[in-house]
């Protein structure tokens, strides 16, 4: 189960009822402790970084398969439900302003847990991996919700979600420390969604390895050097697009962003950094900055990054009105299969695991034929 992945939802608004988020609350507590107690801390963090079965979590404990919300209510849910003291794994962050508090609640456990030794450590991780999958991979969708998962022992999961206002669609992010040998090298090992983009710059895919060494040493030459191959580059140079059929996907079009932030690049200058994430992770250096080297990469050296969406392939069940497609009765199956078997085998007991697997027994039934 160490899985990461990207789930395209669509936005929904409004709130979940109290009366529904409190028995998530309970509910989640429950398989929880039953997921801890059996297989231990670490497991859970890793099924969390499964973006199957944090969707399924989500359908059990009783929110849309398919809403946008799940993510952001499976995580407040999560948050109330797990405490660093009793289950030695810490939940922190969440939606909007509560992302932003992600550094200091990591702090905050790592001092209940007693492993502030991995304070730094586990706060570098959680910006730098919000920071690249806003920054690294853009795929018009920009970051609200981050929230970031860990164990005494230091394994760390990081689940965020984007917005993109143009489909209303929201994207899911899924990450796992026992998998990232480089943030920016392919830190996804599985990567799924519903829609594929035509066009995504994505500095993080192996392919992108050579205009990622290229944008390090342009920033090396310093923000004058970079300045003039910006000038020279654009002299005398003439727009193909009357040539380019519209809404050809086969067709690069490549447009140099006009908010490249020099004093960034400066402090990069003056750093030196030797490897690529030390560049992203310099404050400045956001979306535009990232395009434009990779840009001028390409341009000057010829080190083409990819354009290529890192989706791969959807997890979603479906819908029974064929909306966003017909439903996956086999994931779904497998789905139920795993989650009541995983429920059977808990040693959970009260009205939680009543309810849990009756709702279950109601969705194998809803889409029995």
């Amino acid at each position: 189960m160490s899985l990461t992945g990207i789930a395209d939802l669509p936005l929904h608004d409004g709130w979940v009822p109290r009366w529904l988020f409190s028995r998530m609350v309970k509910l989640a507590r429950a398989l929880v402790s039953a997921v801890i107690s059996e297989y231990g801390g670490e497991e859970l963090v890793s099924r969390l970084a499964d973006p199957f079965w944090f969707q399924a979590l989500g359908c059990v404990l009783g929110f849309d398969w398919h809403s946008s919300g799940l993510t952001t209510v499976v995580t407040a849910a999560l948050r109330e439900a797990v405490s660093p003291t009793e289950h030695r794994v810490a939940v922190c962050g969440g939606k909007g302003k509560a992302s932003l508090r992600a550094p200091s609640e990591i702090e905050e456990a790592c001092r209940e847990m007693r492993v502030e030794h991995l304070t730094g450590e586990l706060t570098r991780a959680s910006r730098l991996a919000a920071k690249v999958d806003n920054a690294c991979v853009q795929d018009g969708y920009q970051l609200y919700h981050h929230a970031f998962v860990f164990t005494e022992s230091g394994l760390w999961a990081v689940v965020q979600q984007g917005m993109s206002p143009a489909d209303r669609t929201a994207r899911r992010y899924h990450w796992l420390s026992a998998k990232v040998r480089s943030f920016t090298d392919e830190p996804h090992t599985a990567i799924v969604a519903e829609r594929v983009r035509s066009r995504v710059l994505d500095m993080t895919a192996h392919e992108s390895e050579g205009a990622r060494k290229a944008s390090l040493d342009l920033v090396k030459e310093g923000p004058r050097r970079l300045a003039r191959l910006i000038d020279e580059a654009a002299k005398g140079q003439k727009t193909l697009l009357r040539w380019i059929p519209a809404g050809s996907s086969e067709v690069s079009y490549l447009k140099m962003p006009w908010s490249i932030n020099w004093r960034a690049l400066e402090e990069a200058y003056q750093l030196q950094p030797s490897r690529y994430e030390e560049l992203v992770e310099i404050r400045g250096v956001g979306p535009a900055t990232v395009r434009g080297l990779a840009l001028i990469a390409e341009l000057i050296y010829g080190e083409r990054a990819s354009w290529r969406d890192p989706a791969r392939f959807s997890f979603a069940f479906g819908g029974k009105d064929g909306v966003p497609f017909p439903v996956d009765r086999k994931a779904l199956d497998e789905a139920i299969e795993f989650l009541t078997t995983a429920l059977e085998r808990a040693d959970v007991r009260g009205r939680e695991k009543l309810d849990a697997l009756k709702r279950l027994r109601r969705l194998a039934a809803t889409y029995t034929v």
